[in-house]
């Protein structure tokens, strides 16, 4: 097994504001790892003190086989970043604005590098088109194109698809997928629970600390949790009678059904027994990834507070 990144007790802060805690992260080459929280909770942090933006405070490790603290020039250099937002240049074209990223990093062969990026994520016939013009999907696809233009080895993602539609989001998630099976290491911070699934493995940062690492699979099992899908005429309006119940950890309306999710399972049965009986129907299914996502942020200490 190649690591591509391997860190430990890494710390950042800002001001009095202790943003990453103690954070220890391992990954393979060519895996694809989503970085999960909620806002604030140090996951862009984490990616800039990984791809040698930003100086830990404390920690080491190694990425891409060079030291984080002492070979962040280095890292930078094998490091693709893609922003959360479009930062490229709006009045240039699109074949301008690869142009110029290949200048930035003073690649040869620009021509040639520039005219395969257009022809691989399919902008082939938008080149000369202005990116200011071009709509979200279109947008993140250039930004994806410059991020690996000089074929890095990590590329680092910072909730890539967000406002962009489903079919744009999928197309960007078949090409990630792609990359890494030719060898690209990928960390990607994201909202979107399909998109978590859709990463080898994931790793769940709130506040500052690392609170939960595995697949998708292993994250739910390992939450503990069960819960009861619930069915019937206005059952979302039992959310309010549930929320705070002891046993009940979190209520989630999913379209006219209501989950309700614990990790105490008898005292969780006996929070929905009331409502046990007709009109309403009760199934426990597996949880979801999202069933979890909201646990763990109920849990989780703001540290901003």
């Amino acid at each position: 097994m190649t690591l591509a990144i391997d860190v430990s007790s890494l710390n950042k802060s800002f001001g009095t504001k202790h943003v990453v805690e103690d954070l220890s992260i391992r990954l393979e080459q060519g895996r694809i790892c989503g970085f999960l929280g909620p806002n604030g909770s140090g996951k862009t942090t984490t990616l800039r003190m990984l791809c040698g933006l930003l100086t830990p405070d404390s920690g080491q490790g190694t990425c891409l086989g060079f030291d984080i603290l002492r070979e962040a020039d280095r890292i930078k250099r094998e490091t693709g970043y893609m922003t959360q937002r479009f930062s490229l240049y709006e009045d240039l074209t699109i074949a301008e604005n690869l142009q110029f990223t290949a200048r930035v990093y003073g690649l040869d062969r620009r021509r040639e590098r520039v005219d395969g990026a257009l022809d691989n994520l399919g902008l082939a016939s938008r080149r000369d088109q202005l990116a200011g013009t071009l709509s979200g999907g279109w947008k993140q696809r250039l930004a994806l194109a410059s991020a690996t233009l000089h074929e890095p080895k990590l590329l680092l993602l910072d909730e890539p698809t967000a406002g962009v539609d489903p079919k744009a989001r999928r197309t960007f998630w078949d090409e990630i997928h792609e990359l890494a099976a030719k060898g690209l290491t990928v960390l990607v911070s994201t909202h979107y629970m399909d998109e978590a699934e859709r990463c080898h493995e994931i790793a769940y940062i709130s506040y500052g600390r690392l609170i939960a690492r595995g697949t998708a699979e292993e994250v739910v099992k390992e939450s503990g949790l069960v819960t009861f899908h619930g069915e019937g005429p206005d059952v979302g309006a039992l959310a309010h009678e549930l929320a705070g119940k002891p046993g009940v950890e979190t209520v989630a309306p999913f379209g006219a059904a209501l989950h309700v999710s614990g990790t105490d399972r008898a005292a969780l049965e006996a929070a929905i027994s009331p409502w046990r009986r007709e009109p309403f129907r009760w199934t426990e299914v597996a949880p979801t990834l999202e069933d979890v996502f909201i646990q763990l942020m109920g849990q989780a200490q703001d540290n901003f507070r």
